[in-house]
């Protein structure tokens, strides 16, 4: 008896929880309706892969999309900064 319950009701929970997640995938796969041909899957697999060169130093520029850089001097607290 797993978890302290009867096997019957187990199985039923069991059984319960593989078919929502069975309908839940279902569900998003014809939501997002992926293209699951060979050749794209091996197109975006060649597009992850890690370079062999790094880029130099000051080469690599990344940005956080939505966040600008500040435009003013950040304000003065007249409380201590404790840490």
């Amino acid at each position: 008896m797993p978890a302290g319950v009867s096997w019957t009701s187990y199985l039923k929970m069991f059984a319960a929880s593989l078919l929502a997640m069975c309908a839940g995938a279902e569900v998003v796969h014809r939501y997002y309706r992926p293209d699951l041909k060979v050749e794209t899957i091996r197109m975006h697999i060649h597009q992850l892969t890690i370079p062999e060169i790094p880029p130099k130093p000051g080469e690599l520029k990344t940005e956080l999309l939505g966040l600008k850089e500040r435009q003013h001097e950040p304000q003065n607290s007249s409380l201590p900064r404790t840490l």
